[in-house]
């Protein structure tokens, strides 16, 4: 299998083929997920929850989240590695979007970065500058506190008009496709049938051309909360609090290591020499 490109997901979209992405944040999560077959891998903000340990993505940095895309990108050859926008990196100006959009695939290595919200002024002026984007509209969690928290959006006609139009505007604009975050599968729907770029639906229905769910959650490796929208598709965290209690147990009874586990070479002689 050769590297996923653009044109080959828009191809996907016209086909009826399912995109698979996921969020990735080290170099041994993205060989996992290569090796899995993932069409896009996102090294998401959600790594300042999940890696961090922070209560939301806004204090992440981007020079951390530079960090994190290098680690991805050396352990994943063959999927689209997007790189996402931190708060505070595009929000003063279009030269400031698109300087700190450059340093993200310069020194990151990703292929394409995302960014919130529907901002196609932002979009146009990094796919002028020869960056490709991919939007998300929604819940935006960078801006969830604007929005009344991680709550999901569109469910009236109004709101709903808005994110379709959002959507719309960042398709006009150049984005290569949208990830649509927490809103009713009917608006999901209507996007996805309106659009010709790809939609990425988390927390969106089963219309979507393509679904995203965070690493940490899908595999049981968060547990400060789980969303509604997850399945959970492994439960890695309890087997590996059971496999350190084992090892704690071995060790303080002696059991481990075992001789299989420890190097000899020297000679009997030496060894009394030693002594």
């Amino acid at each position: 299998m050769g590297k996923v490109t653009i044109p080959n997901l828009l191809e996907m979209k016209k086909k009826g083929e399912k995109i698979t992405m996921v969020t990735a944040y080290d170099h041994s999560g993205a060989v996992i997920a290569e090796k899995a077959g993932m069409d896009m891998i996102l090294v998401g903000d959600s790594l300042a929850m999940t890696m961090l340990g922070h209560e939301g993505t806004v204090a992440l940095t981007a020079d951390e989240m530079i960090h994190h895309v290098k680690a991805v990108v050396s352990g994943a050859k063959t999927p689209l590695i997007i790189g996402d926008m931190v708060f505070g990196s595009y929000n003063e100006s279009l030269q400031q979007a698109v300087h700190e959009a450059t340093r993200l695939m310069k020194e990151g290595g990703c292929d394409a970065i995302k960014l919130e919200g529907g901002r196609p002024d932002v979009v146009k002026a990094l796919v002028t500058a020869g960056i490709p984007v991919q939007g998300h509209v929604g819940l935006t969690p960078q801006t969830a506190s604007l929005l009344g928290g991680f709550k999901v959006q569109g469910r009236n006609l109004d709101a709903a008009m808005k994110i379709v139009n959002e959507a719309r505007s960042l398709e006009e604009a150049g984005a290569f496709s949208i990830v649509l975050e927490c809103v009713p599968e009917e608006v999901a729907r209507v996007i996805t049938e309106t659009l010709s770029i790809p939609t990425i639906g988390i927390g969106a229905g089963r219309y979507c051309d393509g679904q995203v769910l965070v690493y940490h959650d899908m595999l049981g490796l968060f547990d400060k909360f789980q969303p509604k929208f997850v399945k959970k598709y492994a439960d890695l965290g309890q087997l590996a609090v059971k496999a350190l209690e084992e090892y704690k147990k071995d060790v303080r009874q002696g059991a481990f290591p075992e001789e299989k586990h420890v190097f000899g070479g020297m000679t009997r002689e030496d060894a009394e020499k030693l002594k």
